[in-house]
């Protein structure tokens, strides 16, 4: 049995609504307002990113049959520990904390500023986790509910604001400013990173495939198939949008000038809308951050305890169902929220920059397994070791120093490195695992 139109449709936009949240609304309008004129090639350096690596996990992961076989082949131990370090890091620890804070400070706040703040957030926080675990309890269905009535209206809520801005009357559009101004394309690419999908990408089939399943699709193959299929969808749609909402971004930055040491996307956003509407504008933005949030945050806490689930089904001899994991990270999820949205921002970038450049070792030698796995099976190790090495080691330089403790000679080693202003040192490392991986192989085939 294979998946009809309508079908099809209903899974594709629910994997799209599980990518897009709050990140993905926040970076283009600060990309379009920071980059300006430059907008073209920062643009297409964030959707290679943000857009292109997620939707090549997704095709990597299925044609291997999922991210345990794919990073098995480095070793079952290495996927295992991978595998749980992205989940956290893409759930409870980060992403789904994320999403709440996010729009309780787009949405909430703003409307509530004689409220103490932090009551505020803890009764939002704890009604938006209430209903996210609800409505995550039935994975398999979530192209029921969110692919085919809050996606949607999601996506029309987007296209009105961009429509706005279509007929906007705006001064010229400003030079890029910050980063951009150097190099627009890296810039970009590197900006891709916060969104997350990347890791995301890696694990989101698992609840996709089960509601593809939902359908009646028993095949693996097919369902394979299927997963694919609504990856590259979701692919086109993700682009669409992020060039839609630069373009909003360039709009409302030709109308306010921002800061770009203080200001994020969220400021961009309601920058151009409360100028335009006032605070029917504001509250329209929060809104959008709401809906997207949420989706998100369903999507994530699904994700998350399908694989403990499937990896930890018994915890200190007690068994772990699906519904305990969901209400675990739903949980974490509330405690985190509270500590605040800057909080979560700082402590993620060294941890996402640590795992990125493994994930995309894995997504690239996946693409490509047909030849690595024939003529240089060793390069999986090689490479994953020296990047995970390299990357570790950078990550809790980067926290310490988040935390206060700074190392000199370690940051000054880092930042004297080929690629640091890109801050791709670690094709460094990659190309080396890379060359002893052949050579490794090739004198194991002489054997």
């Amino acid at each position: 049995m294979r998946l009809t139109p309508n079908e099809r449709l209903a899974i594709t936009i629910t994997f799209f609504s599980m990518f897009f949240g709050a990140s993905n609304l926040i970076f283009p309008p600060l990309l379009g307002a920071e980059a300006g004129r430059g907008s073209i090639t920062a643009g297409f350096g964030f959707i290679c990113s943000a857009v292109g690596l997620p939707i090549l996990a997704v095709v990597a992961v299925a044609r291997a049959g999922g991210f345990n076989q794919l990073a098995g082949r480095v070793s079952h131990g290495f996927a295992v520990v991978l595998g749980t370090a992205i989940i956290l890091t893409i759930g409870p620890l980060f992403a789904i904390p994320r999403t709440a804070a996010t729009s309780f400070e787009m949405a909430v706040a703003p409307l509530t500023p004689s409220t103490p703040h932090w009551a505020t957030q803890l009764a939002y926080s704890l009604v938006f986790f209430a209903l996210s675990y609800l409505l995550s309890q039935h994975p398999e269905r979530l192209a029921h509910t969110i692919g085919r009535f809050m996606a949607p209206l999601l996506l029309v809520m987007i296209a009105t604001l961009v429509a706005v801005c279509l007929f906007t009357a705006h001064p010229a559009f400003t030079s890029p400013m910050a980063a951009y101004a150097d190099g627009g394309f890296i810039t970009g690419f590197i900006e891709g990173y916060q969104t997350m999908d990347l890791l995301a990408g890696i694990y989101f089939g698992i609840v996709i495939a089960a509601n593809i399943a939902g359908f009646g699709v028993r095949d693996e193959h097919h369902r394979r198939h299927e997963v694919t299929r609504a990856g590259i969808g979701t692919g086109v749609m993700l682009a669409v949008i992020y060039a839609a909402l630069t373009y909003v971004g360039m709009v409302s930055g030709s109308l306010t000038r921002i800061n770009p040491l203080t200001d994020t996307g969220a400021e961009v956003l309601t920058n151009l809308t409360s100028r335009l509407f006032g605070w029917f504008g504001t509250a329209f933005v929060g809104l959008i951050f709401m809906i997207a949030c949420f989706n998100v945050c369903t999507g994530l806490i699904a994700t998350c305890a399908s694989y403990f689930e499937e990896q930890f089904p018994r915890v200190f001899g007690r068994p772990m169902s699906y519904r305990a994991w969901s209400i675990l990270f739903a949980l974490c999820g509330l405690v985190i929220a509270n500590a605040g949205l800057n909080a979560i921002i700082t402590m993620s970038v060294p941890v996402l920059s640590a795992l990125y450049p493994i994930a995309i070792i894995l997504v690239v030698f996946g693409l490509f397994h047909r030849v690595i796995g024939r003529y240089a099976p060793r390069a999986y190790g090689w490479t994953a070791l020296l990047v995970g090495v390299f990357a570790a080691a950078q990550c809790v330089v980067a926290l310490l120093a988040v935390l206060g403790v700074a190392l000199p000679p370690a940051q000054s080693l880092f930042a004297a490195l080929p690629l640091a202003d890109q801050q791709l040192t670690w094709l460094i490392p990659a190309a080396l695992g890379l060359v002893i991986g052949v050579a490794d192989s090739l004198r194991l085939r002489r054997r």
